[in-house]
């Protein structure tokens, strides 16, 4: 390798280097999931309460769920505990309100659009069921259209305590 050539490939890996960073402090983040439309991420603070519709970037719970997401591969590798990484889902539902998982989710007597949940994942795998219940206060209801998304019909509320900030599109495009 010429000195030249080195030269080049230590500016290009410094480059590459210097932009995971900018990425990384710009907290923004890159989704390879179909829950969400595929691409680059920002999470942006979060500076009031959250509300329905606010689709946010959160970690899941630590615990058995997540592990069982880490162990099936739904969850990627990341920043939350647990190395996994953060979800981006839409809040659903608030403290207070009344869930039910039937054929499809209901909140407070409506059902949610495109909430039907799945008997088993895609490996045939059978996949757990939230029972149902009030969303408990500090807590949240998280729900993607996609079909397959690992969401709170299967692990139920998290933890507010999770939340990392509003997930805004940057450069996506839908799976």
């Amino acid at each position: 390798m010429t000195k030249r050539s080195t030269t080049f490939l230590i500016a290009l890996c410094a480059s590459l280097l210097a932009g995971l960073a900018t990425l990384a402090l710009g907290n923004y983040r890159l989704n390879f999931s179909p829950s969400s439309a595929y691409g680059l991420w920002q999470i942006e603070p979060l500076v009031r309460a959250v509300r329905v519709g606010d689709r946010l970037f959160v970690c899941p719970p630590t615990g058995e769920i997540t592990q069982l997401g880490r162990e099936r591969g739904y969850l990627a590798n990341g920043l939350c505990p647990l190395n996994v990484g953060p979800l981006i889902k839409t809040v659903a539902a608030l403290p207070g309100q009344s869930i039910e998982v039937g054929d499809q989710v209901v909140i407070d007597g409506n059902a949610l659009t495109n909430s039907t949940p799945l008997e088993v994942d895609a490996r045939g795998r059978v996949m757990g069921r939230y029972g149902g219940g009030r969303v408990p206060k500090g807590t949240v209801f998280l729900h993607s259209e996609f079909f397959g998304s690992y969401d709170s019909r299967y692990f139920g509320p998290v933890p507010t305590e999770g939340v990392l900030g509003l997930a805004r599109e940057v450069v996506t495009f839908a799976p």
